[in-house]
């Protein structure tokens, strides 16, 4: 095996992080025993820029392919599901272009360590903090770019789960009900190493109102459970339109209106004040990517569904408070040892003000 050198932009690929080593001999073996047509040498790099899922790209010669597996340490009940992903991404690839095709799935732990996926590879850039060098000519990109991330979430929730033999993907029937009693599970699991007493405390706020005023589900659909730009993949020259979309392994079928709030919750906003609560994203750097605002983001979705939106900001709030829990789940995974990733140790300083902005939104 060669251990490759990173050729492709070092941001999106890059050598395998210290410590996030798999058995490499063990895992060209079963890829080649089960994936036909692998051939040449087997060489391996990672996508290093995710916080959770260990994601790597893999070579048999010139054949990529991606494999992922769920984070080393201690892993929250039903997170991190591989199977799943592999379920979703073995079919919805039907219906729904954006979504890579899975190719296998391993659920034997003695492989590599854990259960891990294997999907096609697929050329692109995903947009992170700055419009791509690719589109930096073209017109109004980092708005387009905007644009076509909704526009990729509303083509999402119009396919019918039954189309692609997702019927059964998840439960719709009490759906916000028990996505919020797990949340608030997560969170118990993790709360104890949370930076403050006083962060614990407002974060536990949260959690009482968003139990106490879960809206009436309107219809089900797919949910992607994870939407968000830096999920979203582009060709080079092309601002218009989503090609691929990562990160399937919460997906499931339920009240569709979660993922924009989770989408919401991500979302910069220059139009308001930068000083208040609101304003606060788990990823503050992409305020340079000039995306429409929040307002233009809930205009676009509702101008292609029938849904009723007045109850939005409740989702986006719920957003907010389960990228909280993630964020203090990562956290606490640097804090008992579990990652090398000196990332993961930052993630507690956003934990408070995120949850925040989830009061302010509570309050209207």
């Amino acid at each position: 095996m060669v251990m490759s050198s990173a050729t492709e932009s070092r941001d999106e690929i890059a050598p395998v992080r210290a410590g996030e080593e798999l058995d490499w001999p063990a895992l060209e073996a079963h890829l080649r025993a089960n994936i036909d047509g692998l051939e040449g040498e087997f060489s391996v790099l990672q996508f290093p820029r995710g916080s959770a899922n260990l994601t790597y790209c893999v070579r048999f010669g010139d054949r990529r392919l991606v494999v992922r597996r769920p984070p080393f340490g201690t892993i929250a009940p039903g997170a991190h599901d591989m199977g799943r992903e592999y379920r979703v991404l073995s079919r919805l690839h039907e219906r729904f272009d954006r979504a890579p095709r899975a190719l296998l799935h391993c659920g034997d732990d003695a492989v590599i360590g854990a259960e891990f996926l294997v999907s096609e590879y697929r050329d692109g850039v995903v947009v992170w903090d700055s419009v791509p060098a690719s589109m930096a000519r073209i017109p109004h990109a980092g708005h387009r770019i905007g644009l076509a991330v909704i526009d990729g979430l509303a083509d999402l929730h119009a396919v019918d789960p039954a189309s692609c033999g997702l019927a059964d993907l998840g439960r719709p029937e009490g759906y916000l009900e028990r996505q919020v009693r797990g949340w608030s599970s997560r969170w118990d699991a993790v709360a104890a190493q949370a930076p403050s007493v006083e962060t614990a405390k407002v974060v536990e706020e949260v959690g009482r109102l968003i139990r106490a005023a879960i809206p009436t589900s309107q219809r089900a659909g797919i949910v992607h459970n994870d939407y968000k730009v830096d999920n979203c993949q582009f060709a080079p020259d092309d601002p218009d339109r989503v090609k691929s979309v990562f990160d399937w392994d919460m997906a499931t079928t339920g009240d569709v209106l979660v993922d924009l709030g989770t989408l919401l919750n991500y979302w910069p906003d220059r139009t308001v004040d930068p000083g208040s609560d609101a304003a606060f994203i788990a990823v503050p750097g992409m305020h340079g990517l000039d995306l429409p605002s929040r307002a233009e983001v809930v205009e676009r979705y509702a101008a292609g569904s029938d849904l009723d939106l007045s109850r939005i900001q409740w989702y986006e709030a719920f957003g907010c408070w389960k990228t909280v829990v993630i964020l203090q789940q990562l956290y606490a995974r640097f804090v008992r040892g579990e990652t090398t990733d000196e990332r993961m140790g930052q993630r507690g300083d956003l934990v408070e003000p995120l949850a925040r902005r989830a009061l302010a939104l509570l309050a209207n």
